[in-house]
């Protein structure tokens, strides 16, 4: 038997992708999981999780005496190995400051000199990447999350409240994204197109509350707007009872592949050849794929280092909307 450590600290999507990783190394022993404060709450009642260790790195964990005492809390579970699923030196050398006997990590990765096995970073999805640090795979990981009697009750709840739990679709729209460039502008213009044929669900966090109230009162006021009404794990159960979720790159996507949602993810300053498409049977991603300025980052910049941003504005509400009845009435 072996006791493993996954150190995931990145973004939210990131985390998610993850889940396959942590799954196929339950079945060899234990797993527990470093993760920030904010993603702890995606990875509750994970069946393949013994422990969720939280590194709140930006908060009461920053600075080396944070550092330190997560070392301490490492070195008494005497992990047999570490992954170090994202490309952090802090992560690397965390796991090498614990006395972690092995430590597998991508060979690209900043900190790659403390590991004792490297991975070829590969140009497959990211979460198939990621299991390529616990060995050969085949075909494609689907990730998962389990929201639990908490989640589905706030669901239920916040649907009622908007008597949202009829028989009419429900289409997920998630407007936002902490990178500026990556914000398709047109999610009030598809709200509006798609009320006819659909409820409109508005996903995002609490800070996204001005752009989730524009595409709301796009829609007349019958959107359901869930921005900051739900936790993460909250979210993804909202997500897999729509029939359908719109959104940019961002987490929402990886949340829709975890619960089995069909997504459409619209991809702009970046590409799915990076690796973060979505994995829901029935998804598809929408760029400009003649535009040669595309790709113009790894994330996304805060503005568009040409001026123009025709990676975003010249993909037409009516093109996003012609694939959204689509795939809507595909699935109907």
């Amino acid at each position: 038997m072996t006791t493993s450590l996954v150190i995931q600290t990145a973004f939210l999507g990131d985390v998610v992708l993850t889940t396959p990783l942590i799954a196929h190394l339950a079945t060899s022993g234990p797993v527990d999981v470093v993760t920030t404060k904010a993603a702890a709450g995606l990875l509750a009642n994970n069946p393949s999780i013994r422990r969720v260790i939280v590194y709140d790195k930006r908060g009461a964990d920053s600075g080396f005496g944070g550092f330190l005492k997560l070392v301490a809390t490492l070195r008494g579970a005497r992990y047999d190995a570490a992954y170090l699923s994202q490309a952090s030196f802090r992560s690397a050398l965390l796991a090498r400051v614990a006395g972690i006997p092995e430590r597998v990590g991508f060979a690209t990765a900043a900190g790659r000199a403390f590991y004792t096995r490297r991975v070829a970073l590969t140009s497959e999805h990211h979460a198939t990447r990621q299991l390529r640090l616990a060995g050969a795979v085949s075909g494609s990981p689907t990730p998962s999350l389990y929201p639990g009697i908490a989640e589905r009750a706030a669901v239920d709840r916040l649907l009622a409240l908007h008597e949202a739990d009829g028989d009419a679709p429900l289409v997920a729209l998630a407007p936002a994204s902490v990178w500026a460039t990556k914000r398709w502008p047109y999610f009030p213009d598809l709200a509006r197109a798609v009320t006819p044929h659909a409820r409109v669900v508005v996903i995002g966090a609490a800070d996204d509350a001005a752009l989730a109230a524009e595409v709301s009162a796009a829609t007349g006021g019958s959107a359901v707007n869930a921005a900051g009404q739900l936790t993460l794990l909250g979210s993804a159960e909202l997500i897999r009872r729509c029939r359908l979720l719109v959104t940019n790159d961002s987490a929402p996507s990886h949340l829709a592949s975890a619960v089995g949602t069909p997504t459409i993810t619209l991809f702009g300053p970046t590409v799915p050849a990076f690796g973060f498409g979505p994995l829901a049977p029935g998804s598809e991603s929408l760029g400009l794929d003649t535009l040669a300025c595309r790709p113009c980052d790894s994330h996304g910049p805060r503005r568009c280092p040409l001026g123009h941003w025709r990676c975003m504005l010249e993909l037409t509400p009516e093109s996003v909307g012609e694939r959204v009845r689509h795939v809507l009435f595909l699935h109907s």
